[in-house]
């Protein structure tokens, strides 16, 4: 039989991660799993047609970043009743689905609850849905959340 002692719900603010959110609280509740909330920074760096001419951000921009996204990760569960007696918050930078899957592994996870939709944009046409990929290529089993208010 399953047993899920850890479920990650990847968030990235957007109203419909707050939905799988929820999801994620009231499963890690029932089930007495500790819910890993993490938040993916791109670290995209735009660069012009020629290599040497790179833009590059500095190292507060990194600092500064990573600090407010631990900021936003604490204040997440705020306006949920149903919370998980163990809850545990990280920060990763680099490609979404490369670091939830890594994140994943590494960590034990035994579940992932992670919205259909997530921030929308050039960023989805480009790179596909997050959620998507997910579900191809996680070590272990995925909820997907359709949030049918807003989709």
């Amino acid at each position: 039989m399953l047993e899920i002692r850890a479920i990650l719900a990847p968030t990235d603010f957007s109203h419909h991660a707050e939905v799988a959110v929820r999801y994620a609280c009231g499963l890690a509740e029932r089930l007495g799993a500790t819910l890993h909330l993490l938040h993916v920074l791109s670290d995209i760096v735009p660069i012009s047609p020629d290599p040497m001419l790179a833009s590059s951000f500095p190292p507060e921009y990194y600092t500064e970043s990573e600090a407010e996204s631990h900021e936003a990760l604490a204040h997440v569960l705020d306006e949920i009743e149903v919370r998980p007696q163990a809850v545990e918050v990280a920060v990763r930078w680099g490609d979404a689905v490369d670091a939830i899957v890594d994140y994943t592994a590494k960590q034990g996870i035994d579940l992932i609850v992670i919205a259909t939709h997530g921030r929308t944009g050039l960023s989805r046409v480009l790179l596909g849905s997050v959620a998507d990929r997910i579900v191809r290529e996680a070590p272990c089993p995925v909820l997907t959340i359709r949030n049918r208010e807003r989709a």
